[in-house]
């Protein structure tokens, strides 16, 4: 499986910015974590439905990654952020709602 993470129009690779502020220790298993994905270990992970097709899985703690599977071949990660509370923070899932739409509407799909 390509995964495929998300940009910003400028190039910015948020997710991997994200991933490599961590600690080291959290670094590690938040890049084993998109290892894990492409390589369709998902029995490995703790993967759970959050919206629409949207899906996220947990990594190191508090640590959560969303993400959308297009076509069976192509997985695309939308976002990456630490869960802080039962509920995913409002910025940060308008930040996943407004990303699933323009992959969407890029790709002529509907995720959400």
């Amino acid at each position: 499986m390509t995964v495929h993470n998300y940009k910003t129009k400028g190039g910015k690779d948020l997710i991997f910015e994200y991933i490599d502020n961590l600690s080291p220790a959290e670094s590690t298993d938040g890049f084993s974590f998109l290892k894990k994905l492409e390589q369709e270990k998902f029995d490995e992970l703790t993967i759970k439905p959050w919206q629409g097709k949207i899906l996220e899985v947990y990594f190191y703690k508090h640590n959560r990654i969303f993400y959308v599977i297009v076509d069976g071949s192509d997985l695309y990660v939308l976002h990456a952020c630490r869960k802080q509370k039962n509920k995913t923070e409002k910025q940060d899932s308008d930040k996943i709602i407004t990303r699933a739409k323009e992959l969407g509407a890029a790709l002529s799909k509907k995720f959400i």
